[in-house]
């Protein structure tokens, strides 16, 4: 961020050295690296060694950059819930609120997963669902039951992976 400011001013300062020097035919060079110079004040065997461009007659453009927030501010709007307390932690009661409030919900959609799986594994009942009406031909049942397998085994991961953000949390 430095870099990009310095950057910045120094593109900023251009136009104030083109007015001072603007009888004499001084040459304005663009040096790479970071952070990208603008200079008049190098010779040219510099600029040969620093492998600076000149730039003669081409505009130059000057973006504002906004100043970050203080890091005060984003810590007051991160903690406005007033759960915070002066060193910026949480406040112990709120987070086993918290806490409580994750388990009831992962819970919930644990049993909702498993209750889903149930039903799918009994619709694929061992690899051999019912035939439907439109699975004249043989590989539209295999497809079918090659997506029930894969969609078992799926439900099957996203229990497992519901089941480790349970573990995580406190009892």
């Amino acid at each position: 961020m430095k870099h990009l400011s310095f950057a910045l001013l120094s593109v900023a300062l251009l136009p104030a050295a083109w007015a001072q020097t603007a009888g004499a035919s001084s040459v304005v060079y663009r040096c790479p690296g970071p952070p990208v110079l603008y200079t008049d004040s190098i010779t040219p065997q510099e600029a040969k060694e620093r492998n600076c461009r000149t730039i003669e007659g081409a505009p130059i453009t000057i973006v504002q950059v906004p100043k970050p927030a203080p890091a005060k501010a984003r810590e007051g709007s991160a903690g406005a819930s007033g759960a915070r307390g002066a060193e910026g932690r949480v406040d112990p009661a709120a987070q086993r609120q918290r806490d409580s409030d994750a388990r009831r919900i992962l819970e919930a959609e644990l049993k909702r997963e498993e209750a889903r799986l149930a039903e799918m594994q009994q619709e694929f009942n061992n690899g051999e669902p019912e035939r439907r009406g439109d699975e004249r031909n043989n590989q539209r049942y295999i497809d079918r039951v090659a997506d029930m397998r894969s969609a078992i085994a799926r439900k099957e991961s996203d229990i497992a992976a519901i089941k480790r953000e349970l573990a995580k949390l406190p009892p």
